[in-house]
């Protein structure tokens, strides 16, 4: 798959400075609840994307992903904080922000019975530097497929049209919303391709995905957000820190008074552990193994270890509370 380069703009702010494509201070969003309450879905959040890499930002259902990311395409105001994108605060843009991002939705307008090229054509209308049609095409593996109704194309080829109008404009920016749900293994990994490509071309790239081995393949750095707040940040190979990401030695224990129980032991030398727990080699406990922790491992220990740490404050407050 072939992919066409461009040049994109610098980023800078109102003073011409450069400015990294994404900063956010400090940012809350409430909304407010039918019992005269409010819901806070963005609590004090904090992160920034450097130009040209590709940013995950990861979370469970009900997390503040959604939020935060309408918030940064410009479509929800904030309650409070500071937030910069490209050099701009979003909700009070100009028309001429939106030629420089692209929002590529996890589910995008029906097109009716518009031909691949005219949809693209027609969407090119509404920018001033728009790409090339033909080379979008091409670029995002659509050959072929020009003159081809939207509503015959195959789910991984929709796909790909999705990503072509999200990049007709030549965003300096491209926000993915769970770009590869419904896709089959094979569609998945050509559309990694299609992103590794835009990434190549100078693209900053902010990505959600419920796809821990998506966010692996993809990402440059990772956030982690929960309860509205970012809970980790690093890159794939960093995140969760030393501690978590320590080997996992495991077995069946049939030496004790208690026969078939499973152990586990976390070390850095897994080697001896191993060692020590087969004799030198003469006999090898039942069901030895040794895990490195993965991507997902890390991901669920750090939401359930601030699951525990959330649970422990709430406690400490309501006893406190009941005490004064």
């Amino acid at each position: 798959m072939r992919t066409t380069a461009f040049n994109a703009s610098p980023h800078t702010g109102e003073a011409g400075i450069p400015v990294s494509p994404i900063e956010v201070d400090s940012l809350t969003k409430e909304y407010p609840t039918t019992k005269s309450g409010v819901l806070r879905a963005v609590n004090n959040l904090s992160f920034s994307v450097r130009a040209g890499e590709t940013y995950a930002l990861l979370g469970p259902n009900g997390a503040g992903k959604s939020t935060t990311i309408e918030i940064l395409e410009g479509h929800r105001k904030p309650t409070s904080g500071r937030v910069s994108v490209l050099g701009t605060t979003p909700y009070k843009a100009a028309p001429s922000f939106r030629a420089r991002i692209g929002i590529v939705l996890q589910e995008a307008t029906d097109a009716g019975e518009l031909r691949v090229a005219e949809s693209l054509q027609a969407l090119a209308a509404y920018y001033p530097r728009p790409r090339a049609v033909d080379e979008l095409i091409t670029a995002v593996g659509l050959d072929g497929k020009d003159s081809q109704r939207i509503s015959t194309l195959s789910g991984g080829q929709r796909r790909r049209l999705d990503v072509a109008m999200g990049l007709i404009g030549n965003p300096e920016l491209l926000f993915l919303d769970e770009p590869t749900t419904g896709f089959d293994p094979d569609a998945r990994r050509a559309f990694w391709e299609l992103i590794r490509g835009l990434r190549a071309e100078g693209t900053t790239i902010v990505l959600t995905t419920h796809y821990l081995d998506e966010a692996e393949q993809l990402a440059d750095r990772l956030g982690i957000i929960t309860d509205g707040r970012l809970i980790a940040e690093g890159t794939p190979d960093s995140l969760g820190g030393p501690e978590l990401r320590r080997p996992r030695v495991t077995w069946i224990d049939d030496d004790g008074a208690h026969p078939g129980i499973a152990r586990e032991e976390v070390t850095e030398r897994p080697a001896e552990v191993v060692h020590r727990l087969s004799d030198g080699g003469s006999r090898e406990p039942r069901n030895l193994q040794v895990r490195v922790p993965t991507l997902e491992d890390i991901y669920l220990e750090l939401l359930k270890q601030h699951k525990e740490t959330s649970a422990g404050q709430r406690s400490h407050d309501h006893t406190a509370g009941a005490t004064s």
